[in-house]
């Protein structure tokens, strides 16, 4: 029969807790960063990527629309004169 040890639990309960306390600093050295870029974008006035593709996704809807009008504005039945309904 194996009989446990007091002092190697002691180790391994002051491991465990190291392993805790770094865990905890590195998400508040993670979460510190991402402020101080927040405030750097906001600074320099950018953007972040998530508004910068839905702004894209829809400026090419609006740039499909508009290519859709023009070619139906250069089709050969836009450019007709118009029609005279008074006979």
């Amino acid at each position: 029969m194996q009989s446990r040890s007091p002092f190697f639990d002691e180790i391994a309960k002051a491991m465990e807790n190291a392993m805790g306390l770094a865990q905890t600093a590195g998400e508040e050295a993670k979460a510190a960063f991402r402020a101080q870029g927040d405030r750097l974008a906001a600074e320099f006035d950018l953007v972040r990527r998530d508004e910068l593709d839905a702004m894209r996704a829809a400026l090419e809807a609006e740039i499909t629309t508009l290519r859709s009008e023009i070619a139906q504005l250069k089709s050969p039945a836009a450019n007709s004169p118009p029609q005279d309904d008074l006979g």
